[in-house]
């Protein structure tokens, strides 16, 4: 439940800084390349804090090293808003992208210790987490620019964050009591050679896939609601529906990710997601219209849902914090790079053409899943005794309660999207 929330948590904060940034940009006069500057800074923070993040995680413990990186990143955001010049926004945006890449670290490799007491995959259900945050957090900040001033606003997520880590927080500082070892998360035939570890090639490989469709990710997240309100003269809501969009099916994918993973398979998904995203892409970028660009952005969150998470959790299993720390940190260069590679070729070339870009990577992605030779071997989890749960508010132990018939009825594949939704009504 802890890790969920700071799922959702992390993915409020993001949507929020994405509605927000065409108020932030106005306010301290930033044009496209400049603003692609100041988030370059914010890419720089980040994939600095990503590698560092995996060693503490494994001198302090990650549940220690979570909450910290949770409180860095509730107080960070407030930063962006109190900026009154670009050099300004490049520091602030450097010390919120160095707690974005921590919380992100240490989030991912709470998401698989999870998965490895479950037993099956659940880290696509957790990054549903943060899409439907990132889905409030758009919502609320397009509802919110029209009333209240951007240093406001950021200064209420930051309170709002601090409070909601005091209720998780304790639990997310105790996650190394309840943890198995790593170890464990790896059959005995994908055990790390002692001399050698486990091959940072496949590590790097499947960091690079995440980052290939991450990047069209932090292409919308940044320009998206810009490309819409500019391009095709939406307004400062419909610009905000478009990133929110985007998060609803990408959050919607994630949900049935665990699913589709046991009914598909990955390679499948992998694959058919990525170019489903390209598709998308190009035709949000080339329609002319609104609605047709709100609609493939929706094809795109759908196509990338669970490539991300796959991958993470794959070096994850494979590499423990350490392997998330080594993919994350290739994987979130493009969350994070793309946006300031996309605003220089806005730049020169237009929005439409930057934003087309995101299509070449995706396919890239597909191109990459293919060069691991087939479908990856799902990892064998040792089964892990469960702890005593906590007291469940009435409402949680009702609805629990209802779904649970329905899960013994119904077919596999359905009896997983239960599940699913039980996880989810408990949180």
């Amino acid at each position: 439940m802890a890790v969920a929330v700071l799922f959702a948590m992390d993915g409020f904060v993001f949507g929020t800084w994405a509605a927000r940034i065409p108020d932030v940009s106005a306010q301290v006069g930033a044009s496209h390349s400049s603003l692609g500057i100041a988030v370059l800074c914010l890419s720089l923070g980040a994939l600095a804090c990503m590698q560092l993040t995996g060693a503490l995680s494994a001198r302090l413990g990650i549940g220690r090293v979570t909450v910290a990186a949770a409180a860095l990143v509730s107080v960070a955001t407030a930063l962006p808003g109190m900026a009154e010049s670009v050099p300004q926004l490049c520091v602030a945006l450097l010390f919120f992208g160095a707690a974005t890449g921590a919380v992100n670290v240490a989030a991912n490799s709470l998401g698989v210790q999870v998965e490895a007491r479950w037993g099956r995959p659940l880290l696509p259900s957790l990054h549903a987490g943060f899409s439907f945050g990132g889905l409030a957090g758009a919502l609320v900040g397009g509802a919110l620019s029209a009333f209240v001033g951007v240093a406001p606003h950021l200064v209420g997520v930051t309170v709002a964050g601090l409070a909601l880590l005091a209720w998780i927080g304790p639990t997310l500082a105790r996650a190394h009591e309840a943890a198995p070892p790593m170890s464990a998360l790896r059959p005995a035939d994908e055990q790390p050679d002692r001399r050698g570890g486990v091959p940072t090639s496949v590590l790097v490989v499947l960091g690079a896939i995440a980052g290939c469709t991450a990047y069209g990710e932090g292409a919308l997240t940044d320009w998206g609601a810009l490309y819409l309100q500019e391009d095709l003269g939406a307004t400062p809501v419909l610009a905000a529906a478009g990133y929110a969009g985007f998060s609803l099916a990408m959050a919607c994918g994630r949900l049935v990710g665990s699913t589709l993973v046991v009914e598909l398979g990955e390679d499948r998904l992998l694959v058919g997601g990525t170019l489903l995203a390209a598709a998308g892409m190009l035709i949000a970028a080339w329609s002319g219209s609104v609605t047709v660009a709100l609609a493939g952005f929706v094809l795109v969150g759908l196509g990338l849902a669970n490539v991300f998470p796959l991958a993470i959790g794959r070096a994850g299993a494979l590499g423990g914090a350490g392997g998330v720390a080594l993919a994350s940190t290739v994987g979130y260069s493009g969350l994070l790079g793309g946006p300031p590679l996309l605003g220089f070729l806005a730049e020169y070339t237009g929005l439409s053409i930057a934003l087309s870009t995101v299509s070449v990577f995706a396919v890239v992605g597909a191109v990459l899943v293919r060069s691991l030779g087939g479908e990856p071997v799902s990892v064998r989890r040792p089964p892990i005794p469960a702890l005593r749960r906590p007291a469940m508010p009435a409402v949680v132990t009702w609805a629990s309660a209802r779904l649970q018939p329905v899960g013994r009825s119904a077919s596999a594949g359905a009896r997983r999207a239960v599940e699913d939704l039980r996880i989810l009504a408990v949180c």
